[in-house]
C-alpha cells in the first residue's frame, strides 16, 4: 500500500488549492456562508468544470473520471484547510457511493452522471436523534410511499434529488424522492459549524422510487466511507490551524520579542505538529483503504481508528489555535473560531470518538 501522494494527486491538490485561493479574493468564506445556497456556487461549478472534483470517484460508464475515493479524499483535505463549504461530501461522495452500492439500476444511471457534472443529490439516513444508523432509520416504507423524519441531511436545501434510507419490514432499503414530492417538508437546521448545511426532512405518504432493497450491508460500508471522508476535512482543518498559528507566533511581538521565540510556545507548536502529522497518517491509511477493494469489516476498522484519532487531534489543535492567538481568536472577523466550531461539529458527525472506540 502506498503512503504518499503520487505526482498526479499532488497536482490535483495544488489545483484545488489555487482555485479556492483565487476565488476567495472576490467572494470570501463569510459571503459563501451567508449566500442563498450556503456555499459559493461559482466556486463549486469551477471545481467541477475545471478540475472535475465531483466526478473523481464515479466510474467512467456513469460519466465520471473513474478514479478512486482517495482522489476525492485529497480534494476534501484541501477544502477542509480553507473551510470552503461545498456539496462534495454530501453529494459527490455519500450520495454517489450510495447509488453505486445500490446496484446498476435506472436511478443510478440517471443520477450519477448528474452528480459527476456538479448536480447536488442529498442522502437522508440519520434518525430523529441525529444518529446515522446502519440498521434502518425513522422513515418507513409502505409500498411506494415513505413516512417519517430524517435529520442532518447534508446539502438537502439545494438538492435537485433526494435519496432516503427507509425501513421495509425491519430491513433498510434505499429510495429516491423528488424534492417537490407530495407530503415532503424540508426545514433548514442551524448548525454550530456554519459551513455545514443541514436540513430536516419530514415525509408523510410521500411517493418514492425503490433504488435498492436489503441495503443493510451497503449501509455499514457507507457509514465507514462517510467517517473516513470526514477525517480528510479534519486533517485539512488541523493543518490550516497549525500554519496560521505558527505564522502568528512569528509576527506577534511580546516584550520586544516574537512570541515564537519563547520556548514554552515552541513546545506547544511542536505538539500541534505531532497531532497534525499523526492524524494525516491515520486519515491517509483509511483513505487508501476506502479506495481499495478491502472487505467491509476491515474498512469499518480503519474508519473507526481514523475517525476517533482525527476527531480528537483536530479539536486539540483548534483549541491550541484559540489559546495561542489570544483574544483576537474569538472575534467574528478572525477565522480561528470557525475552525474551532468545525472541529467540534465534525467530531460528532458520523460517530464520536467514543462511539468508534467502543465499536473497536
Amino acid at each position: 500500500m502506498r503512503f504518499a501522494l503520487s505526482e498526479e494527486q499532488s497536482e490535483l491538490a495544488a489545483a484545488v488549492r489555487g482555485l479556492v485561493a483565487r476565488r476567495a479574493g472576490s467572494f470570501d468564506l463569510r459571503a459563501a456562508i451567508g449566500s442563498a445556497a450556503g456555499y459559493d456556487t461559482e466556486l463549486w461549478q469551477g471545481l467541477c468544470q475545471q478540475i472535475g472534483v465531483a466526478s473523481l470517484a464515479i466510474p467512467e460508464e456513469y460519466g465520471g473520471a473513474g478514479f478512486s475515493l482517495f482522489e476525492a479524499h485529497v480534494v476534501l483535505e484541501e477544502l477542509g484547510a480553507s473551510l470552503a463549504p461545498s456539496p462534495l461530501l454530501g453529494s459527490g461522495v455519500l450520495a454517489a457511493q450510495a447509488l453505486l452500492l445500490g446496484g446498476d439500476g435506472p436511478t443510478a444511471q440517471e443520477l450519477l452522471p448528474r452528480i459527476a457534472e456538479g448536480g447536488v443529490v442529498a442522502l437522508a439516513w440519520a434518525d430523529g436523534a441525529g444518529r446515522h444508523r446502519t440498521d434502518g432509520s425513522d422513515v418507513s416504507a409502505t409500498g411506494d410511499v415513505l413516512t417519517g423524519t430524517a435529520t442532518l441531511v447534508l446539502d438537502g436545501k439545494e438538492a435537485e434529488s433526494l435519496l432516503v434510507v427507509a425501513t421495509v419490514d425491519g430491513v433498510p432499503a434505499l429510495f429516491a424522492v423528488a424534492p417537490d414530492a407530495a407530503g415532503l417538508v424540508s426545514e433548514v437546521t442551524p448548525a454550530v459549524d456554519q459551513t455545514l448545511q443541514f436540513t430536516r426532512l419530514t415525509l408523510a405518504d410521500s411517493p418514492a422510487t425503490l433504488v435498492a432493497a436489503d441495503f443493510g450491508a451497503a449501509l455499514v460500508r457507507l457509514r465507514a466511507i462517510a467517517a473516513i471522508a470526514v477525517t480528510a476535512l479534519q486533517v485539512g482543518g488541523a493543518q490550516a490551524c497549525l500554519e496560521r498559528t505558527v505564522a502568528y507566533l512569528k509576527e506577534r511581538d511580546q516584550f520586544e520579542r516574537p512570541l515564537g521565540s519563547f520556548q514554552a510556545l515552541k513546545h506547544r507548536a511542536a505538539d500541534m505538529l505531532v497531532q497534525v502529522e499523526t492524524a494525516r497518517s491515520m486519515s491517509w491509511t483509511a483513505g487508501f483503504a476506502s479506495g481499495e477493494a478491502v472487505d467491509t469489516d476491515e474498512l469499518v476498522r480503519q474508519a473507526a481508528l481514523a475517525k476517533s484519532w482525527c476527531s480528537e487531534a483536530f479539536e486539540a489543535v483548534a483549541g491550541e489555535m484559540i489559546q495561542l492567538h489570544g483574544g483576537i481568536a474569538i472575534t467574528w472577523e478572525h477565522d480561528a473560531h470557525l475552525y474551532f466550531k468545525r472541529a467540534h461539529a465534525l467530531g460528532e458527525l458520523f460517530g464520536s470518538p467514543r462511539e468508534h472506540r467502543a465499536a473497536l
